[in-house]
């Protein structure tokens, strides 16, 4: 259906020209997650293509997949960062080269004569002890690592084009708090960078990563870091304490939101927005949520863990007088390891490579009798590993299978997430950079759905038929991402509207999340649908939209519904908006039911999809906040 609004045609990009305000800026969409070759992980499961390929495959060219395989995007991006492990940079693809000294090391001869998939776990678990600094290190060559992280800026260079492409120089801070809590951070330079990455080598403590970015920022290199997948942090990601324990005050507020002004809120390995058990009355909570700490079978504690918990958390801190160290804007990304994300369910590669390469190791396929007795004799040989390593009793046990004849692995749990979205007012590097900084931003679980939000005093709904509305809502209130002053006695005002991705599923509804504090210092939330598909009107008792009857056939994913929009706008003024009570807004649009990549797998193997995995996903676009402040 072809979508004929002038509100759409200001939300599509526009060829690139002069600007003449913020009214101009364009959503662009991008990849601020990617590993190449040279990620030690990357590598070690068959990945082969390093960033140059990856730039290519962002620009629209097809590259292989380890397995084979030929990977392309439907639509090419507009902006992407390679963001490689910094420790152990390059090392791996070094120990492969058997003319270098470190190719001699045991380790390195472990990884080169591993022939499968159990061979590589077994051989990349021996890799483990280093990167975790357990044992004294003889395996790691700096003058490897400050050499390909000078290739991996000049390749970023090579292929930025100011107005067409923009890469960015990064890396990924793969930090933790003891074993696999997950505390990673993804660096991104607004230009050029130092000539060394800081590792979890140097120190695993975040805080120190950000006294480093302060320390380069004044050498005239400005950077951020986007704290990611939260959902497996253990609780430690969004803590009440440093990461020493040690109580959070403003200075610390200060030192993380002026280092990360953003966070990663979707990607392959789940969805980091808010936990089912967190908000009982959000039915759209249990959003393909990993359960896991990172490369185990641990439950990872939900408290600290999730973003919408985390704002509330900033808040309280912030009634308290400790500063909010959780403003996060937001977005999404792939954490592809094969230098290409997988952004379709229905063209879904995961992400490891060659140990989750297709449906049956994915688990959404049913094994063969030959490859169930192939897994029984790993779940017998993971089990001798687990009872008998300090290594295996660290990643835990998994649960009961509860789908015999599938495989069952912790990506089973995962998917085709997301795209980070900016309002940008060029496609250049610092204009996206600078649009990361304000936190106008927002972020996909993989369509490219756009979506804009404004607060005020004054804005009205005649706008949403305005010509001009872009305009008078940046002249009479703040986009989203920005901090918006309280005055006695009003309740401010929203503009908030998201449009399809032309190749995905329509719009079902449009809503707006709120989380407060009241004078008592305990935390709120509810959630408002404020648009609805087919242009009904939420229930005045609920604030939800009537059931527009979205049906998926699994058998060949065709979707229909009652309704379905290309285009949800909406005004709306918050009814219960409280004298003192600071608060956080930010949208929430989510399309009509589609298959789950689980059911196109099955669908293509000609088999019936595993019963414990999701048939379908309603896939959503999140921008970031608005905070009401007093």
């Amino acid at each position: 259906m072809k979508i004929r609004s002038w509100l759409t045609a200001a939300l599509l990009v526009a060829p690139l020209a002069v600007q003449a305000g913020p009214e101009d800026r364009k959503a662009l969409f991008g990849e601020t997650h990617l590993h190449t070759n040279l990620s030690f992980d990357a590598f070690i499961f068959g990945n082969r293509n390093g960033p140059d390929a990856a730039y290519e495959f962002a620009k629209g060219k097809a590259i292989r997949h380890p397995s084979g395989f030929e990977m392309k995007m439907r639509v090419p991006l507009d902006f992407q960062a390679v963001t490689d492990h910094a420790m152990y940079l390059g090392m791996v693809p070094a120990m492969f080269d058997e003319t270098t000294a470190v190719s001699k090391h045991r380790v390195a001869s472990g990884l080169r004569e591993a022939k499968t998939a159990s061979a590589r776990r077994t051989a990349f678990g021996a890799m483990m002890p280093y990167i975790g600094q357990q044992v004294e290190d003889d395996l790691l060559d700096m003058d490897i690592v400050r050499s390909t992280w000078e290739d991996i800026k000049q390749s970023a260079n090579r292929h930025n084009d100011p107005g067409k492409f923009t890469a960015m120089i990064g890396y990924e801070y793969t930090s933790s708090q003891d074993t696999f809590e997950n505390l990673h951070r993804n660096v991104l330079f607004r230009g050029d960078a130092p000539a060394e990455p800081f590792s979890r080598l140097i120190s695993k403590n975040p805080e120190n990563l950000w006294r480093w970015m302060d320390s380069v920022r004044a050498q005239g290199m400005d950077s951020i870091a986007i704290p990611h997948n939260s959902n497996g942090s253990d609780g430690f990601m969004f803590d009440d304490v440093t990461y020493d324990g040690a109580p959070i005050d403003k200075a610390y507020s200060e030192l993380r939101m002026r280092n990360e002004p953003l966070v990663e809120i979707s990607q392959v390995k789940g969805t980091s927005e808010v936990h089912p058990l967190q908000s009982p009355n959000d039915e759209f909570a249990a959003f393909e949520i990993m359960p896991y700490q990172i490369a185990t079978w641990h439950p990872s504690r939900e408290e600290g863990s999730y973003i919408r918990d985390a704002y509330k958390r900033g808040l309280q801190m912030q009634a308290r007088g400790q500063g909010n160290p959780n403003k996060f804007g937001l977005i999404s990304a792939s954490d592809t390891h094969v230098s290409a994300g997988a952004f379709d369910e229905y063209d879904y590669w995961s992400k490891i490579g060659l140990v989750d390469a297709n449906g049956r190791l994915r688990g959404s396929v049913r094994l063969s009798w030959t490859q169930r007795l192939g897994a029984q004799i790993f779940r017998i040989r993971n089990w001798w590993i687990q009872a008998n390593t300090i290594e295996g009793a660290q990643t835990g046990n998994p649960p009961k299978n509860p789908a015999p004849g599938f495989l069952q692995m912790q990506w089973s749990s995962w998917g085709a997430s997301g795209l980070a979205g900016v309002w940008a007012d060029e496609n250049t590097r610092g204009s996206i950079f600078d649009a990361m900084r304000r936190k106008e931003t927002f972020g996909t679980s993989g369509p490219r759905m756009r979506v804009r939000m404004f607060a005020g005093y004054g804005l009205q709904a005649k706008w949403l038929d305005d010509a001009q509305l872009v305009k008078k809502a940046y002249q009479r209130g703040v986009p989203m991402g920005a901090d918006l002053k309280a005055r006695k006695g009003q309740s401010p005002d929203f503009l908030v509207w998201a449009t399809r991705d032309p190749g995905s599923a329509p719009l079902q509804r449009l809503q707006i999340v709120k989380g407060w504090v009241d004078g008592e210092g305990q935390s709120h939330e509810k959630i408002y649908d404020v648009a609805c598909a087919g242009g009904a009107s939420p229930d005045a008792k609920t604030n939800r939209c009537p059931d527009n009857n979205s049906v998926v056939d699994t058998k060949t994913c065709a979707y229909s519904a009652d309704t379905g929009a290309d285009e949800l706008k909406a005004h709306w003024r918050d009814p219960q908006s409280n004298a003192g009570e600071n608060a956080f807004y930010y949208v929430r649009g989510i399309e009509n039911p589609t298959c789950r990549w689980s059911t196109w797998d099955a669908i293509r193997a000609d088999t019936m999809p595993n019963p414990s995995l999701a048939k379908t996903i309603q896939e959503r676009v999140w921008s970031s906040p608005i905070w009401l402040e007093h």
